[in-house]
């Protein structure tokens, strides 16, 4: 069910939440309207013992926790298992929070106990024996649970309610390519001159598809036009002529095909607060991000540092244990960063001291997610690297981070997601494409893949 708000039947359902679905999204409880939501006694246990350790989700498990304790208030242990009602504003009571307890006598034998979904599944099919009349479902991001709830005649969902978009071929690409030439769908263009500039206002025919401020328009002419305004099929476009875009320069990268140069121009412009790289590996995201990020804290001195961080399964839970300072610490999982530092200095007699030099004069510093979190950043342009991996309220508690002055560039491929709960729909880069789609100082560009070499690209078709 997409929309868990609107049930098939007219009597309210009880939803079951799983830890996954708190840690995904600590507001979720809230979601579910004039529904009874259920965590079971199991779910805060796990919660309690995620809440204070290295784990990224430590702060998520904390806040959800916080939730449910406001929710409940001052309730008697009888109306917390029977339910206490949600308060929504003004509107009233609507829908009900309780704890689930478990009520058998002795163990029952469908699942074996020895791990916690078995012994919420259990829980399930007992409740629902006690209660005939009520709806059960399972609200759980692990499909396996979904599976096994299933199988024990429970029904089971996925919690869908910060999915924006049902299909990611639907996102946008941050960019229009047309066929022939893009006057040929317009019906009415004044241009003007202005600083240097050429604007036009144009008034678009019915068969160009629908566009969102800040994107590109492309065509097989030559012309490349940026969005600039919106007014019902009036359009207001920057000129941006391809030639100079082609030959940009950031920290001496130049962009090798149009896509390159569009985000290139959208990291090197000060009125653009954040820039949205997705793409496939080899694509040149992180290069280009950090030639611009190099040249604006160094050259321009626009930005006083650059704050690095990656999501990257494994490592908030894992950099406790290791050895050394905490940028000694991040130093393995930013390979990617110091990789392409040397290929921006391939060309110099010593690429390996150009590399030390850079990080030793550079203001650049690699940061864990937690540290980012729970900071305020000025005049800082902050890159985080591999965003696919990001819950939708991870990425909102990062991006609200960024102070004034800052800039933040979000980078990822969406094919390549490592988190078990999260997918390409549910990740926090689709939805912090879809989110700042309208947003007049946001860029979004996919770029298009670069093959590494003959033989990436051979393995990339033939494996």
């Amino acid at each position: 069910m997409d929309d868990h708000g609107h049930s098939r039947s007219t009597q309210p359902t009880l939803y079951v939440l799983d830890t996954n679905v708190l840690i995904h999204d600590p507001n979720a409880l809230l979601n579910f309207q004039e529904h009874h939501v259920t965590i079971p006694m199991t779910v805060l246990e796990e919660l309690d013992k995620l809440k204070a350790g290295k784990h990224s989700v430590a702060a998520e498990c904390r806040q959800a926790i916080r939730l449910i304790d406001q929710v409940l208030g001052e309730a008697s242990p009888e109306e917390v298992e029977k339910g206490v009602p949600i308060q929504r504003g003004k509107s009233g009571p609507c829908g009900s929070l309780s704890i689930l307890m478990s009520k058998r006598a002795e163990p029952l034998t469908w699942l074996p106990e020895d791990l916690n979904d078995n012994k919420i599944i259990n829980q399930l099919v007992d409740l629902r024996s006690r209660n005939p009349g009520v709806r059960v479902v399972l609200v759980t991001k692990d499909i396996n649970m979904r599976l096994k709830a299933r199988a024990c005649g429970i029904s089971s969902e996925d919690y869908h309610t910060d999915q924006l978009v049902d299909d990611v071929n639907l996102l946008s690409r941050g960019y229009h390519t047309m066929t022939g030439s893009f006057w040929d769908r317009v019906n009415k263009v004044e241009t003007r001159q202005g600083h240097g500039r050429t604007w036009h206002q144009v008034q678009l025919t019915d068969n160009l598809p629908a566009v969102h401020i800040n994107e590109f328009i492309i065509d097989e002419q030559g012309f490349v036009g940026w969005v600039k305004g919106i007014e019902g099929r009036t359009l207001t476009i920057l000129d941006l002529h391809q030639e100079p875009l082609l030959h940009q320069e950031a920290w001496g990268l130049k962009p090798r095909d149009i896509y390159q140069s569009l985000a290139l121009f959208a990291l090197l412009d000060p009125d653009i607060h954040l820039v949205n790289l997705s793409g496939a590996a080899g694509s040149g995201k992180t290069i280009l991000a950090l030639a611009a990020a190099i040249e604006q804290t160094m050259v321009s001195k626009r930005y006083r540092r650059i704050i690095a961080t990656r999501s990257v399964q494994g490592l908030d839970e894992d950099i406790g244990f290791l050895p050394g300072t905490e940028a000694e610490k991040m130093e393995p999982w930013l390979g990617a960063i110091t990789d392409n530092l040397e290929a921006l200095h391939m060309d110099d007699e010593s690429t390996h001291g150009s590399v030390d030099y850079i990080l030793q004069k550079v203001p650049l510093q690699f940061k864990s997610l937690n540290y980012i979190r729970g900071r305020s950043f000025q005049h800082s342009l902050i890159l985080i690297d591999e965003c696919q991996n990001l819950t939708p309220h991870q990425m909102k508690t990062i991006i609200t981070r960024a102070g004034s002055g800052s800039k933040v560039i979000c980078l990822g491929n969406l094919a390549q997601i490592d988190t078990p709960y999260l997918s390409a729909t549910s990740s926090g880069l689709t939805y912090l494409t879809e989110r700042f789609k309208d947003f007049e100082h946001g860029v979004h560009i996919t770029l298009q893949g670069v093959p590494r070499s003959l033989l990436a690209e051979y393995a990339e078709t033939h494996m």
